[in-house]
């Protein structure tokens, strides 16, 4: 909403995990040798490690890639 690209969320009690998201924007790409523009965006996760483990952290920012990248998983 900002226009921010990248930042880190600050957890606060009683919070477990914030997930940040970042402005998207047109950048160049490596696709299939060929250098090409896509829509990209950061995205971070902050965890407080008494609760969540970074292990779990990353399995859950593997499946929120997974579902942007491909939003018909959803209906699945």
């Amino acid at each position: 909403m900002f226009g921010i690209d990248e930042f880190t969320a600050i957890i606060n009690p009683p919070e477990a995990a914030i997930l940040a998201v970042g402005a998207i924007k047109p950048i160049p790409v490596v696709r299939n040798d060929e250098i090409v523009v896509r829509q990209m965006m950061h995205v971070t996760m902050s965890c407080d490690h008494r609760v969540v483990d970074g292990a779990t952290g990353a399995k859950f920012l593997q499946t929120v890639k997974r579902t942007l990248e491909n939003p018909l998983l959803l209906l699945v």
